[in-house]
């Protein structure tokens, strides 16, 4: 998308400096994509201690097992 912006050219400096980027267009993606990326992480950090998950491996994989058998079990019986 073409969008006309009128950005601080110091700061677009910086930013290229910091990013390495060739570009104002690849500093400015790459720094719009950690910002996003910041974002979710800062709200996956806001639910730390509110969700309990109760969960066994070792029984997730046997109920896997069991499910992936019965599945086997019933193509067989249809062929």
């Amino acid at each position: 998308m073409r969008t006309t912006l009128n950005l601080d050219e110091d700061l677009v400096g910086e930013l290229m400096k910091a990013t390495k980027a060739k570009t104002k267009t690849e500093a400015i993606h790459l720094a719009i994509s950690e910002f996003v990326r910041h974002r979710k992480l800062e709200g996956l950090k806001a639910l730390s201690g509110k969700i309990h998950f109760d969960l066994d491996w070792r029984e997730l994989e046997e109920q896997e097992l069991k499910a992936q058998a019965e599945r086997e079990r019933r193509w067989r019986d249809r062929r």
